[in-house]
């Protein structure tokens, strides 16, 4: 059985293949004590991205893998909004260049978007949406937002994270994403906010299992 301890579960899933999300999401975990799994243990396919919003892309994604899992779930959806781009890349970040790009090939284009936008029009905000379901129907699922402040730099900068980091200067700090230790950016990302966000809220919420 899975007990849960003032709402938290002895083991979730988290519906993610991506190596950094995975990363970032369990150091951040790990001081509660969670048996996390990730959603390749049980599946290797992975939940249709249709949604129009973080929001619902994140539910598809917890739904997915609570369902191949059978454990409670967390999934996230989070990407770049460029102001001058009117928002985009949005929820197309991981897949802005092509659908199979890589990070190089979206960061690429991204600056190629911007090449004629002067630095003070340069503004943008990681944003991450996560979700937890007991179960693939919870019809009452748990949901935490976050957006992290910065803007987009002509030339990437720093050798940590992934995706768009060594392209995003962090609000107040003169320094790209990648440029911080990892420790440093889980305590101040917009993924890492909104995840303390929803745990805050499963050990303040006795929900039967």
């Amino acid at each position: 059985m899975n007990r849960e301890r003032g709402g938290l579960p002895e083991r979730l899933v988290l519906a993610t293949g991506n190596a950094g999300k995975l990363r970032e999401l369990r150091e951040i975990l790990e001081p509660w004590n969670v048996d996390v799994r990730p959603q390749s243990e049980f599946t290797h396919a992975h939940a249709a991205e249709t949604g129009l919003s973080f929001v619902e892309n994140a539910l598809l994604k917890a739904r997915h893998a609570a369902g191949a899992s059978g454990l409670p779930a967390i999934g996230d959806d989070s990407g770049l909004e460029v102001d001058a781009l009117r928002g985009a890349p949005g929820i197309h970040s991981a897949r802005y260049a092509t659908p199979m790009a890589s990070d190089a090939d979206n960061n690429l284009k991204l600056l190629d978007e911007l090449a004629a936008v002067p630095a003070a029009a340069r503004g943008a905000r990681y944003r991450c949406a996560m979700v937890y379901l007991r179960w693939p129907l919870d019809a009452a699922p748990l949901i935490a937002q976050a957006a992290w402040e910065g803007r987009i730099l002509r030339a990437p900068v720093g050798v940590h994270g992934f995706g768009y980091d060594p392209l995003f200067e962090v609000a107040g700090t003169g320094r790209s994403a990648a440029q911080l230790d990892p420790a440093e950016k889980n305590r101040i990302s917009h993924r890492g906010q909104a995840l303390r966000a929803l745990l805050l809220a499963l050990r303040a919420t006795e929900r039967p299992g």
